[in-house]
């Protein structure tokens, strides 16, 4: 097989360095051609060092110019790009035959959406185009006759259970329903009375994953979930009624696919983003990597239970978003974003994220946003409401 050339959007957050871990481990089939950052440029100087790729993007002009001092220092010969266009720009090279989506929230959209143009192999870990702009997305998907492959461990696990000749976008055959299972993160049972008091270094702690601050606070409090459950209904196709939600604290079966004849299959594995990147990077083949084996005698036990939404409301409100459509998931995204990054300063607690949430939605519910321009438009609107409300 002759070497692929890789672009990974948001190279430095956790999805991206494990991806460039996965990528170390077989040289011979995957080359690191471009890579994207936000701020962290010590982080992406590492990796230009290690990797060495054609072309890099950072956000700021002024990072960008540090990095570029930097790289001639080093002497490494890379072109620095920079800002939204250097972002574009990667997501679209030509010399690449799969690109990564892995830029956190509503920032990724716009290069998550460019690559799904390419008609490439597309490796969606940035949810946030799929919840913001599911159906222009997935429309963008089967123009362009994109190879579309989730990373996200729940998605992924659901993939994998699936025919190899199956493609995202499109009715899973003799599928009745999916379960998606949630770790619940490190509060789950706790008493609610005890919530108010969660401090964001305690919420930043998942037990299970190693993850950035912003997914981990959503795991939390449910809306990582929440999202993933709307994200579901768009890569597989599958109505409101065929997603359930499953609290599995072991954080071992990732996720679960009900046939029509009540047979059920699972993906199980230790907690550790390298497996579904390998299966994406690979598929339909199967990567032998470096990874935390799976040892079912030290587990012991696997427990199911049902989330509470009346404690954890953020799935509930994502679900409602799901149910009742239009624009509400545009909405529940960017007041999501707004809120977790309010707790994160301290400006609200754990138990106000949801009202807020809720609150936007409420206030703007039923406005169109069908085009890119209108979906982007409401989402700055949401954001400035979340604003004021704080």
């Amino acid at each position: 097989m002759a070497s692929q050339n890789i672009a990974i959007l948001g190279a430095t957050g956790s999805v991206g360095r494990n991806a460039l871990a996965v990528i170390a481990q077989h040289p011979e089939q995957f080359r690191v051609f471009a890579l994207t950052a936000n701020v962290s440029i010590e982080t992406l100087l590492a990796q230009c060092i290690s990797y060495q790729p054609a072309v890099v993007a950072v956000r700021q002009r002024s990072a960008a110019a540090k990095l570029r001092s930097w790289l001639s220092a080093a002497q490494l010969n890379i072109e620095v790009l920079e800002g939204e266009a250097g972002l574009l720009q990667v997501a679209t090279l030509a010399e690449c035959q799969i690109v990564i989506a892995a830029i956190i929230g509503s920032a990724g959209l716009l290069p998550t959406l460019a690559a799904a143009k390419q008609g490439k192999r597309l490796l969606l870990a940035n949810k946030e185009a799929l919840v913001m702009a599911g159906p222009l997305f997935m429309q963008t998907i089967n123009q362009a006759n994109t190879q579309l492959l989730p990373l996200d461990s729940e998605h992924n696990a659901i993939f994998q259970c699936l025919p190899t000749t199956y493609q995202c976008g499109t009715p899973p055959e003799q599928v009745a329903k999916i379960s998606l299972t949630v770790s619940g993160g490190p509060f789950w049972d706790w008493p609610a009375t005890e919530l108010c008091r969660i401090t964001p270094a305690q919420a930043v702690k998942h037990p299970n994953w190693q993850m950035g601050q912003k997914i981990s606070i959503d795991s939390a409090t449910f809306m990582n979930k929440g999202l993933e459950v709307i994200e579901a209904s768009y890569l597989f196709q599958l109505a409101p009624s065929q997603i359930e939600v499953l609290l599995h604290p072991q954080s071992i079966i990732h996720s679960l696919v009900h046939f029509v004849d009540q047979s059920w299959l699972a993906q199980l594995g230790a907690p550790d983003m390298c497996i579904p990147i390998a299966y994406g990077l690979s598929w339909p083949q199967r990567l032998p990597i470096q990874a935390k084996p799976l040892d079912l005698l030290a587990v012991a036990k696997l427990e199911f239970f049902q989330p509470d939404r009346n404690k954890f409301p953020c799935l509930k409100l994502a679900e409602q978003a799901l149910v009742e459509g239009k624009s509400l998931p545009t909405i529940l995204n960017a007041s999501n974003e707004i809120a977790v990054q309010a707790f994160l300063q301290q400006q609200i607690t754990f138990v106000q994220i949801p009202v807020l949430i809720e609150k936007v939605m409420q206030q703007l519910a039923g406005l169109a946003a069908n085009t890119l321009e209108e979906i982007l438009a409401l989402d700055q609107r949401a954001r400035q409401l979340a604003l004021t409300l704080l």
